[in-house]
């Protein structure tokens, strides 16, 4: 039985380390209390999503192809793909 691979539901597009807030492009609806996963090549943690933001402001949900920001607890890189966790 083969394992079905999971698809990411967005991705990282840019990443404010000043502020810890990474720019994320979504493929499918997320809202605020997910757990998501960041994975890529050097990084990979999981979190709850506290807070999103579009165009500076505070958002419950984001949109199939909205770009977000999302403070996170660790850096992220541009292409890092973002997971929901089951």
């Amino acid at each position: 039985m083969k394992v079905k691979e999971p698809k990411p539901i967005g991705e990282v597009t840019h990443f404010f380390g000043g502020i810890d807030v990474a720019i994320v492009k979504f493929n499918t609806t997320v809202k605020i209390g997910e757990l998501v996963r960041f994975l890529g090549a050097t990084t990979d943690f999981e979190q709850k999503i506290g807070s999103m933001q579009f165009d500076h402001e505070d958002i419950k949900e984001a949109k199939k192809k909205q770009e977000v920001g999302i403070k996170v607890e660790n850096k992220v890189r541009p292409s890092d793909k973002v997971f929901k966790v089951e």
